[in-house]
């Protein structure tokens, strides 16, 4: 893969500097990769049921003038004829279009001389070793999933002379277990180092779970519930941040969620809450080539210190840029850890909910922070420190003020990686680094 990769830059390279020499005057240009080399595995009942690796590379080539833009996505192949041939092609088609396209008041033009390169070697199954690797544990099981791994490389460069690559390793292995009557636990393993025994131990967590869900399931009643919330279902509960939340456009817009965090209220001093890009998960430069900070404090002890700013935003409400992506969303988000040993979490919970995961997460009034949403998959009811039963799914509305602020109880001292695993159109990068989190009179209503 790394000769494959060093080609693909170079024809990158290539690509960047022939665009720009063909560059009028008055014109700007910005050309953005996105590329992978991965093995696909998907898995149904614990055999192999589809199989395959992606070779893909796109690229993004936009231009600028006279205060207008456009962009033109087409393939990168590495192979200089039929790349210049496509690419020239695309100039042409975007210089007939931009007299069209309506002015662009707050329009920023590539500027600095910014360069960055950036390589994460992990150590992934080689794809012959995939399937025995994945389902020597879970013989006998109803098992389901996704594998996806290998290397994912993206890249930037500008008319000004700007330029940025970016390449790692990484798998994720999104998956689920089944009881007879069709009840799942769901969990996710993911980084840049397979290694066995993390791996084991995630699926005997889940094979613990996956026993008590076959018990009789009980009806909880709507009302407030003291609710340990495990890191999967943290992580979306702070995905909701990337819409409407700690962005600075939404913010001075008035409809983002963190309004309040400006005029006086505070979050938990036990929340803190920042951009690590030292992960190495996602690369720091965004779509206009500007590089974040390797760490961007966001909420610090519950107090919001930075928004996410992008230079269009900057540049529309007289802000200073710190980098971030074109729609100012988490790209790389780190919730710090607090005190709470894993193995008490059952015991300080005491009586309550252990709510595994969530999902259809909206906003229910966004001014005051409110979200609602539904638990999923293996959810159970605890009494006195035991796991009692598992619940019948509960819908929730409550205030990120209660939750992440006067009703937080302790977050624990181990982060579980929560990964993106999407792959429409090309595999995700990034995902959530996020302890659990113990919450008090967390209020269901159905």
């Amino acid at each position: 893969m790394s000769t494959k990769a060093d080609q693909l830059e170079l024809a990158f390279r290539h690509l960047v500097n022939a665009l720009g020499d063909r560059l009028h005057a008055h014109e700007h240009m910005s050309l953005e990769l996105t590329g992978e080399q991965s093995q696909f595995v998907r898995f149904n009942r614990a055999k192999v049921r589809q199989i395959g690796t992606v070779s893909d590379c796109q690229v993004r080539l936009t231009v600028m003038a006279d205060q207008r833009t456009g962009y033109y996505d087409l393939p990168l192949t590495g192979i200089w004829d039929q790349d210049w041939h496509h690419a020239q092609a695309a100039l042409d088609t975007l210089r007939r279009d931009l007299p069209q396209l309506p002015v662009d008041p707050y329009l920023v033009l590539p500027s600095g001389t910014a360069t960055s390169g950036e390589l994460y070697q992990g150590m992934i199954p080689a794809p012959r070793d995939v399937p025995d690797l994945v389902l020597a544990e879970v013989a006998g099981l109803d098992f389901a999933g996704l594998y996806a791994g290998g290397r994912v490389v993206r890249g930037y460069g500008d008319s000004v002379g700007q330029y940025h690559w970016f390449a790692t390793d990484s798998f994720t292995l999104d998956y689920s277990l089944f009881t007879a009557e069709g009840q799942a636990v769901k969990g996710t393993y993911a980084g840049s180092h397979w290694q066995p025994h993390r791996y084991t131990a995630r699926l005997d967590q889940a094979k613990q779970q996956l026993t008590r869900l076959a018990q009789p399931r009980k009806t909880v009643p709507a009302g407030s519930y003291r609710t340990y919330f495990a890191p999967a279902a943290i992580a979306e509960l702070l995905s909701m941040f990337s819409w409407g939340g700690i962005s600075e456009a939404a913010l001075q817009r008035g409809d983002s969620a963190f309004r309040l965090l400006q005029t006086g209220e505070r979050l938990s001093p036990l929340f803190t809450l920042s951009e690590d890009f030292s992960h190495g998960l996602v690369p720091r430069f965004n779509q206009l080539g500007d590089m974040t900070p390797a760490h961007v404090p966001l909420i610090v002890q519950g107090e919001l210190v930075n928004t996410l700013v992008n230079a269009r935003t900057a540049k529309e409400y007289g802000k200073v840029a710190n980098g971030a992506n074109g729609g100012e969303t988490l790209r790389s988000p780190d919730l710090r850890p607090g005190d709470l040993l894993p193995d008490h979490v059952l015991t300080t919970l005491d009586t309550g909910l252990y709510v595994s995961n969530l999902h259809y997460l909206n906003w229910s009034d966004r001014p005051t922070g409110r979200i609602t949403g539904m638990t999923r998959y293996a959810c159970f009811w605890v009494e006195a420190g035991q796991m009692i039963a598992p619940i019948e799914n509960l819908r929730f509305d409550e205030s990120l003020y209660r939750c992440f602020g006067s009703n937080l109880v302790a977050l624990t001292q181990t982060q579980d990686f929560v990964p993106e695993v999407g792959s429409y159109e090309h595999r995700d990068l990034g995902g959530m680094w996020v302890p659990g989190a113990i919450v008090d009179d967390f209020v269901y209503t159905l």
